[in-house]
Protein backbone atom coordinates (compact mmCIF):
# COMPACT_ATOMS: atom_id res chain seq x y z
CA UNK A 1 0.00 0.00 0.00
CA UNK A 2 2.70 2.33 1.12
CA UNK A 3 4.61 1.75 -2.11
CA UNK A 4 2.04 2.73 -4.81
CA UNK A 5 1.22 5.80 -2.42
CA UNK A 6 5.02 6.71 -3.11
CA UNK A 7 4.44 5.65 -6.91
CA UNK A 8 1.36 7.68 -7.13
CA UNK A 9 3.40 10.83 -5.83
CA UNK A 10 6.15 10.27 -8.24
CA UNK A 11 3.68 10.12 -11.32
CA UNK A 12 2.23 13.26 -9.97
CA UNK A 13 5.55 14.66 -9.75
CA UNK A 14 6.21 13.54 -13.40
CA UNK A 15 3.49 15.17 -14.69
CA UNK A 16 3.70 18.67 -13.17
CA UNK A 17 7.72 18.77 -13.93
CA UNK A 18 6.58 17.46 -17.94
CA UNK A 19 3.88 20.25 -17.56
CA UNK A 20 6.62 22.34 -16.38
CA UNK A 21 8.91 21.81 -18.79
CA UNK A 22 6.58 22.57 -21.80
CA UNK A 23 4.75 25.07 -20.44
CA UNK A 24 8.57 27.21 -19.77
CA UNK A 25 9.25 25.76 -23.68
CA UNK A 26 6.12 27.03 -24.89
CA UNK A 27 6.50 30.78 -23.41
CA UNK A 28 10.06 31.06 -24.52
CA UNK A 29 8.56 30.67 -28.44
CA UNK A 30 5.57 32.66 -27.32
CA UNK A 31 7.88 35.13 -26.17
CA UNK A 32 9.80 34.43 -29.43
CA UNK A 33 7.35 34.93 -31.49
CA UNK A 34 7.89 31.16 -32.85
CA UNK A 35 4.01 30.76 -32.47
CA UNK A 36 3.89 27.23 -34.42
CA UNK A 37 6.39 25.75 -31.70
CA UNK A 38 5.06 27.38 -28.84
CA UNK A 39 1.62 25.84 -30.62
CA UNK A 40 3.36 22.47 -29.92
CA UNK A 41 4.71 22.58 -26.40
CA UNK A 42 1.62 24.72 -25.20
CA UNK A 43 -0.65 21.49 -26.47
CA UNK A 44 1.23 19.01 -25.08
CA UNK A 45 1.30 21.20 -21.57
CA UNK A 46 -2.67 20.77 -21.81
CA UNK A 47 -2.27 17.42 -22.19
CA UNK A 48 -0.86 17.31 -19.14
CA UNK A 49 -3.38 19.15 -17.30
CA UNK A 50 -6.27 20.49 -19.16
CA UNK A 51 -7.11 23.11 -16.42
CA UNK A 52 -4.45 25.04 -16.24
CA UNK A 53 -5.07 28.10 -17.42
CA UNK A 54 -1.75 29.62 -17.68
CA UNK A 55 -1.32 27.07 -20.31
CA UNK A 56 -4.57 27.38 -22.32
CA UNK A 57 -4.38 31.30 -21.86
CA UNK A 58 -0.78 30.98 -23.59
CA UNK A 59 -2.31 28.48 -26.12
CA UNK A 60 -5.55 30.68 -26.96
CA UNK A 61 -2.70 33.83 -27.47
CA UNK A 62 -0.76 31.28 -29.97
CA UNK A 63 -3.15 30.19 -31.93
CA UNK A 64 -5.06 33.97 -32.32
CA UNK A 65 -0.86 35.64 -33.71
CA UNK A 66 -1.28 32.28 -35.97
CA UNK A 67 -4.39 33.20 -37.48
CA UNK A 68 -6.55 30.37 -36.06
CA UNK A 69 -9.23 32.08 -34.57
CA UNK A 70 -11.59 29.30 -33.94
CA UNK A 71 -8.64 27.32 -32.02
CA UNK A 72 -7.99 30.40 -29.94
CA UNK A 73 -12.14 31.23 -29.15
CA UNK A 74 -11.61 27.27 -28.09
CA UNK A 75 -8.44 27.89 -25.79
CA UNK A 76 -9.94 31.04 -24.37
CA UNK A 77 -13.15 29.63 -23.76
CA UNK A 78 -11.97 26.90 -21.57
CA UNK A 79 -9.88 29.66 -19.73
CA UNK A 80 -13.29 31.49 -18.69
CA UNK A 81 -14.98 28.27 -17.91
CA UNK A 82 -12.39 27.44 -15.24
CA UNK A 83 -11.95 31.36 -14.04
CA UNK A 84 -14.95 33.99 -15.19
CA UNK A 85 -13.22 36.81 -13.74
CA UNK A 86 -10.46 35.93 -16.12
CA UNK A 87 -10.46 39.79 -18.45
CA UNK A 88 -7.78 39.34 -20.53
CA UNK A 89 -9.49 35.88 -21.54
CA UNK A 90 -12.84 37.84 -22.44
CA UNK A 91 -10.98 40.38 -24.54
CA UNK A 92 -8.83 38.29 -26.68
CA UNK A 93 -12.00 35.98 -27.11
CA UNK A 94 -13.31 39.10 -28.98
CA UNK A 95 -10.32 39.64 -30.45
CA UNK A 96 -10.71 36.13 -32.42
CA UNK A 97 -14.57 36.72 -32.75
CA UNK A 98 -14.31 40.06 -34.33
CA UNK A 99 -11.71 38.35 -36.77
CA UNK A 100 -13.07 35.58 -37.41
CA UNK A 101 -16.55 37.65 -37.99
CA UNK A 102 -14.60 38.88 -41.41
CA UNK A 103 -14.18 35.99 -43.12
CA UNK A 104 -16.60 35.88 -45.88
CA UNK A 105 -16.39 32.37 -46.08
CA UNK A 106 -18.43 31.97 -42.97
CA UNK A 107 -22.14 31.53 -43.57
CA UNK A 108 -24.05 34.99 -42.13
CA UNK A 109 -25.40 33.50 -39.17
CA UNK A 110 -22.26 32.43 -38.11
CA UNK A 111 -20.65 35.79 -38.76
CA UNK A 112 -23.46 37.43 -36.94
CA UNK A 113 -22.83 35.26 -33.98
CA UNK A 114 -19.15 35.96 -34.05
CA UNK A 115 -19.71 39.92 -33.79
CA UNK A 116 -22.30 39.67 -31.36
CA UNK A 117 -20.18 37.50 -29.27
CA UNK A 118 -17.29 39.47 -29.62
CA UNK A 119 -19.55 42.93 -27.80
CA UNK A 120 -20.70 40.65 -25.29
CA UNK A 121 -17.24 39.73 -24.38
CA UNK A 122 -15.99 42.75 -23.94
CA UNK A 123 -18.83 44.16 -21.66
CA UNK A 124 -18.04 41.21 -19.61
CA UNK A 125 -14.70 42.13 -19.63
CA UNK A 126 -15.94 46.08 -18.96
CA UNK A 127 -18.07 44.40 -16.03
CA UNK A 128 -14.63 42.79 -14.21
CA UNK A 129 -12.76 46.30 -14.69
CA UNK A 130 -13.56 49.58 -16.23
CA UNK A 131 -10.49 50.02 -18.68
CA UNK A 132 -10.44 52.35 -21.84
CA UNK A 133 -8.89 49.76 -23.55
CA UNK A 134 -12.06 47.31 -23.44
CA UNK A 135 -14.53 50.22 -23.97
CA UNK A 136 -12.57 51.10 -26.93
CA UNK A 137 -12.32 47.67 -28.32
CA UNK A 138 -16.59 47.58 -27.78
CA UNK A 139 -16.65 50.70 -29.89
CA UNK A 140 -14.54 49.18 -32.46
CA UNK A 141 -16.84 45.86 -32.61
CA UNK A 142 -20.23 48.15 -32.21
CA UNK A 143 -19.15 49.84 -35.40
CA UNK A 144 -17.88 46.88 -36.87
CA UNK A 145 -21.23 44.78 -36.63
CA UNK A 146 -22.99 48.08 -37.85
CA UNK A 147 -20.97 48.46 -41.04
CA UNK A 148 -21.23 44.54 -41.56
CA UNK A 149 -25.14 45.14 -41.37
CA UNK A 150 -25.13 48.19 -43.48
CA UNK A 151 -23.33 45.44 -46.42
CA UNK A 152 -26.48 43.09 -46.07
CA UNK A 153 -29.14 42.71 -48.26
CA UNK A 154 -32.31 44.61 -47.18
CA UNK A 155 -30.64 44.97 -43.27
CA UNK A 156 -32.62 46.13 -40.17
CA UNK A 157 -32.01 49.96 -39.82
CA UNK A 158 -32.56 49.60 -36.00
CA UNK A 159 -30.07 47.65 -35.76
CA UNK A 160 -27.59 49.76 -37.73
CA UNK A 161 -28.57 52.74 -35.60
CA UNK A 162 -28.25 50.72 -32.74
CA UNK A 163 -24.46 49.77 -33.47
CA UNK A 164 -23.65 52.66 -34.26
CA UNK A 165 -24.91 54.86 -31.12
CA UNK A 166 -23.53 51.53 -28.80
CA UNK A 167 -19.51 52.81 -30.55
CA UNK A 168 -20.74 56.74 -30.21
CA UNK A 169 -21.47 56.08 -26.50
CA UNK A 170 -18.32 53.64 -25.86
CA UNK A 171 -15.51 56.12 -27.99
CA UNK A 172 -17.46 58.84 -26.16
CA UNK A 173 -16.77 57.39 -22.91
CA UNK A 174 -13.22 57.08 -23.71
CA UNK A 175 -12.73 60.75 -24.53
CA UNK A 176 -14.37 61.87 -21.59
CA UNK A 177 -11.13 60.01 -20.18
CA UNK A 178 -8.83 61.41 -22.63
CA UNK A 179 -9.60 64.09 -24.60
CA UNK A 180 -6.40 64.36 -26.30
CA UNK A 181 -7.35 60.86 -28.36
CA UNK A 182 -7.43 62.31 -31.59
CA UNK A 183 -7.38 58.49 -33.24
CA UNK A 184 -10.73 58.14 -31.17
CA UNK A 185 -12.07 61.77 -32.29
CA UNK A 186 -11.97 60.24 -35.26
CA UNK A 187 -13.35 57.16 -35.39
CA UNK A 188 -16.73 59.08 -33.32
CA UNK A 189 -16.65 61.30 -36.36
CA UNK A 190 -16.67 58.10 -38.65
CA UNK A 191 -19.52 57.00 -36.85
CA UNK A 192 -21.69 59.94 -36.25
CA UNK A 193 -21.11 60.29 -40.70
CA UNK A 194 -22.85 56.63 -40.63
CA UNK A 195 -25.42 57.51 -38.68
CA UNK A 196 -26.43 60.85 -40.55
CA UNK A 197 -26.32 58.28 -43.71
CA UNK A 198 -28.45 55.63 -42.41
CA UNK A 199 -31.34 58.37 -40.85
CA UNK A 200 -31.17 60.67 -43.65
CA UNK A 201 -30.01 63.66 -41.25
CA UNK A 202 -27.21 65.46 -41.95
Amino acid sequence: MRLSVILSFMIVSMETSAQNAYLKLGYQALMDKDFKTAIKQLEKACIVDSNSTNALWMLGYSYFHSENYKKSITAYSKVIAIDKTNKDAYYFRSKAKSNLAKDVQLPIPEREKMYLGAISDLGKAIIIKSDDVYFQSRGLAYRDYAVYKMQTAGYDKNQVVNGLKAAIADFEHVLANNGSRGDIASLLDVCKEKMATVTGHR
